[in-house]
């Protein structure tokens, strides 16, 4: 598949996954993990660099949490790296 035609497939694929998210809070990708819409509450936060406290609006974040088997499944290809990684 020619690059420019792979970019425009991803962008189409991302693009329906954000419409999702919008319309519904939501979006699920089964074996893979889903995306949802939390809320944030306007809390004092601290200024790294000057230590100062600043305020920062309630606002909204997308949280994703993967699936059970993605986690199993990057587990063991941890495990298999460290196991190849001391072999050499």
């Amino acid at each position: 598949m020619p690059a420019n035609r792979a970019g425009a497939l991803a962008a189409d694929i991302i693009g329906a996954i954000r419409d999702e998210i919008i319309t519904t809070g939501r979006f699920t990708l089964p074996e893979f993990g889903g995306f949802v819409v939390r809320e944030t509450k306007a809390r004092t936060a601290l200024n790294p660099r000057t230590g100062e406290q600043v305020k920062v609006k309630a606002g909204a974040t997308v949280k994703f949490k993967a699936s059970p088997n993605l986690k199993q499944d990057a587990l063991a290809g941890l495990k298999k790296a460290k196991r190849k990684a001391a072999r050499s």
